[in-house]
């Protein structure tokens, strides 16, 4: 039990940022990762040149990395925005330009997982309206989704750091994931659980694994206060990795941590060299 029972990969979006993006496969590589996850590298367009996909694909396959996870187009993330999905107008356009070119490319690399993220309140728009929307796109995105054979993921995130995100529980997203489901019969809509997500809002993380393992798709951490790597705050994240193995879960973990002060291959010093490697 314990870290070196777990699968890792690095969150390239958060981790290795001082590096131009198409370096940070080889980066993660040379820390002994063999998979990674990215946000949407392309924070200005929906919809990138081939030319730029088909280079991070050879950055992934030069580097001998594999993709397990690929947000789909959130808008200005990092900065101000969580998702574009439910966001009424352009950016609710933008989301679905975006769809087939994500899950292409996800195909192309052989990545499994898609995450949609749901997208802020928007002053003046009616919230019943943004929901109606974001079920629509995510009802898009889900079938995309199994096109390719991946699954759909949906994340709670924090409300102190997202104010005007929506979902900052975990049975808030859990309600999203179920009607996804419902709307298309697929039942590959999962929850994204990120414990450290979950810890900001102080929900009770053995009693959130307990209840949703089994519609946990994917999982990601940072230590709490701070987000930080493993054991630079409070959280027992080795313990809880542990129930949810015990739980039943066997997928990915990824680390979406911020490295701090020292470059980010330094970031990881909690991890045993021998346990990086995805098996």
């Amino acid at each position: 039990m314990g870290y070196p029972d777990q699968r890792f990969d690095v969150n390239l979006s958060i981790l290795f940022t001082e590096l131009p993006l198409l370096e940070r496969p080889a980066a993660a590589a040379a820390a002994g990762f063999t998979a990674v996850e990215l946000w949407w590298p392309w924070i200005e367009t929906p919809t990138p040149p081939q030319a730029e996909l088909d280079a991070l694909k050879k950055a992934l396959d030069d580097a001998g990395t594999q993709l397990v996870g690929l947000n789909f187009y959130a808008g200005q993330l990092p900065g101000p925005d969580r998702g574009a999905l439910s966001v009424p107008g352009e950016e609710s356009d933008r989301f679905r330009a975006n769809i087939e070119v994500a899950a292409d490319f996800a195909a192309s690399v052989g990545c499994t997982a898609l995450n949609a993220l749901y997208g802020n309140r928007v002053e003046g728009a009616d919230p019943q309206v943004q929901d109606a929307l974001a079920l629509e796109n995510l009802v898009l995105a889900a079938r995309a989704a199994d096109r390719v054979g991946a699954i759909l993921l949906i994340e709670t995130l924090n409300k102190p750091e997202s104010p005007l995100y929506p979902l900052v529980s975990a049975p808030a997203a859990i309600e999203v994931v179920d009607k996804v489901n419902a709307a298309t019969g697929l039942g590959n809509a999962k929850f994204l659980l990120d414990l450290y997500h979950l810890s900001m809002n102080g929900e009770d993380l053995s009693q959130v694994i307990k209840a949703y393992a089994a519609k946990t798709g994917h999982v990601q951490i940072a230590d709490n206060p701070g987000r930080g790597a493993p054991g630079t705050g409070s959280l027992p994240l080795e313990r809880l990795l542990d129930e949810l193995k015990d739980a039943g879960y066997t997928g990915w973990v990824g680390l979406e941590y911020k490295p701090g002060d020292r470059p980010s291959a330094e970031a990881f010093d909690w991890l045993p060299a021998s346990a990086r490697a995805a098996g």
